[in-house]
């Protein structure tokens, strides 16, 4: 998670950033010149997936993943309420969890974030009553540790969940991140191992996938690098953690974002150098809608357009990672973890942050710092969640590449799970598109071939109003169509046809399963705790013949899901 620092604005695109020439259109995807004006009456656009078709790729089930970062709500009172009526023996709340294993979610990144920079492991381990508290610099928070990773691995147990691990590169570092290995991962017989059994969890917690570090090209961050720091100091905990066990998957961190300066050429100087035992680069962004203040209509549809960004982002750190290789004369590529994305309204973060620092510097202060506060607590409209259902489809059409993924984050900061403490727990607009994506992507994805009405954008010129990507199990003869109409003002018809699914017979072989619409005629509208369902998505009425073809109805400002099998 980035803060406010500087000229840049938290964590996405800066607020004044502009692209110097058009975003890429998605792969697989034309434009066509038919009036954007006026209601779709008969189909103006169409999605096909052809008897020559390739995938993309198979779904990695890591591309479902959420964030759980010690920041605001999201792990006290939110996964952790001891006092709360639905809370089990560990404290966590049955009904938070009842909504994560809802969600679909696979595998979640933890402690951070701008947390972990500061952290140090070990004190969130053992009987909670000898857990020390902490300040916690990234968040101005006390951390009273009463979660820690122990406590996580049995809620993730409880969720159904991996655990995406990060270690402190901020204020720690080598040794810190070999003895949080033995510790998690060592089968019994050395000291942290033995400490383990000792603190309850016999069994090793075999955790794979690790980052090292977290956005330590940011100023913001504790202990922040230049890029040839971290490339030296990623190259030998890579090296060191590989030593101590091979088949680990480690994630090095990339760029916090696209607007800070060495963009790119940070992900190359990092990846060159420590290249052979590296997996992963990480990538973060964040996407608002920067007229929402005044609901103005040009920053509404660049907003919708968001995915046009995540489309350069991803292309540009591929190219990195594959400049890497072939400085290294490699084989293998470098695949990127896509580890923080989703809607934040930063401006308001940045906001709070500027009020905070013109207190601070009046001079010293010892009050006691807060204990998880309500922070970044985003309330999601319908626009926002058909924008990250568009994001969505983005991450699924570069499955190639992108191979592992987590929506920040999972409950209460900018996240789709809502939980009042003592109270209810609820679902924000934002948990449909990605619940349909993680419990019914499966397969291969393919990016079929779309032709659509464009539409205007300030920051990315003209763009194609339809996107969509279609995943298909053909073992199982099950498939999900996702897409979006990412017009501000107009509806779209679509012809969709896909009888080039690879392994159908003939005719007679598709049906319908489900299909819905996530859309409000008020963009703006909200799920809340009050009213919990406003926003859900609607049955879609349209009829699929044996070959695979229909047609749907998109409103401006949609996403629809189709789920059919053979």
């Amino acid at each position: 998670m980035t803060t406010h620092n500087s000229q840049y604005s938290a964590e996405t695109a800066h607020p004044d950033k502009q692209e110097s020439s058009p975003a890429p259109t998605a792969a697989g995807t034309t434009a066509s010149n038919v009036s954007t004006t006026g209601n779709a009456t008969t189909p103006d656009a169409s999605i096909a997936l052809n008897a020559d078709a390739t995938p993309v790729a198979d779904v990695p089930p890591r591309l479902f993943g959420s964030f759980v970062e010690h920041l605001g709500r999201c792990v006290y009172g939110g996964i952790y309420e001891p006092s709360h009526p639905t809370a089990d023996e560990n404290g966590f709340r049955q009904d938070v969890l009842d909504l994560v294993k809802e969600l679909g979610v696979t595998c979640v990144r933890y402690p951070g974030g701008n947390f972990v920079s500061n952290y140090n492991w070990e004190d969130g381990i053992g009987p909670r009553e000898n857990r020390p508290m902490r300040r916690d610099l990234a968040w101005h928070c006390t951390e009273t540790n009463e979660m820690g990773i122990d406590d996580f691995y049995r809620w993730s147990q409880k969720a159904g969940t991996e655990i995406m691990l990060a270690v402190n590169m901020g204020t720690r570092g080598l040794k810190a991140a070999l003895d949080e290995l033995e510790y998690v991962n060592g089968a019994p017989g050395t000291a942290w191992a033995d400490q383990r059994v000792a603190n309850g969890i016999e069994e090793p917690m075999d955790i794979k996938m690790w980052c090292i570090g977290n956005e330590m090209d940011g100023p913001w961050q504790v202990g922040h690098m230049s890029p040839e720091e971290y490339a030296g100091a990623v190259d030998k905990v890579a090296h060191a953690m590989k030593l101590a066990e091979s088949g680990l998957e480690l994630v090095a961190c990339g760029s916090s974002g696209a607007y800070m300066p060495t963009f790119g050429t940070w992900e190359k100087t990092v990846l060159t150098k420590a290249y052979e035992n590296l997996d992963f680069v990480s990538c973060h962004a964040y996407y608002f809608d920067r007229g929402h203040k005044t609901r103005t209509a040009a920053s509404m549809q660049d907003f919708l357009a968001s995915s046009e960004d995540m489309t350069k982002f991803i292309a540009t750190v591929s190219d990195a990672a594959d400049q890497a290789r072939e400085a290294n004369n490699g084989t293998k590529d470098i695949a990127l973890s896509f580890d923080e994305w989703g809607v934040w309204y930063s401006d308001k973060w940045n906001e709070q942050e500027d009020q905070w620092k013109a207190e601070a510097a009046q001079g010293l202060h010892h009050e006691p710092w807060p204990k998880s506060p309500h922070l970044l607590e985003d309330i999601y409209t319908a626009a926002d969640a058909v924008v990250e259902g568009s994001l969505m489809i983005t991450l699924l059409k570069h499955c190639d590449r992108v191979r592992s993924a987590s929506r920040a984050q999972l409950v209460n900061v900018i996240a789709p799970i809502m939980a009042e403490e003592h109270g209810p727990a609820w679902r924000q607009t934002t948990f449909y598109p990605f619940a349909e994506a993680a419990l019914h992507a499966r397969g291969q994805a393919y990016a079929p071939a779309i032709s659509s009405p464009t539409i205007h954008t300030e920051a990315y010129d003209d763009v194609p109003a339809i996107d969509a990507v279609v995943t298909w199990d053909e073992q199982a003869r099950t498939g999900l169509l996702l897409a979006v109409n990412r017009d501000a003002n107009t509806p779209h018809t679509l012809t969709i046809d896909l009888s080039g699914l690879p392994g159908l017979p003939g005719l007679g072989t598709l049906a319908l399963s489900k299909a819905q619409l996530l859309h409000e005629d008020d963009p703006y509208r909200t799920n809340t705790a009050e009213a919990p369902e406003a926003v859900t998505p609607q049955p879609l009425d349209i009829a699929m013949n044996a070959t695979g073809t229909c047609t749907a109805t998109l409103p401006a400002i949609s996403w629809i899901s189709v789920e059919f099998h053979g």
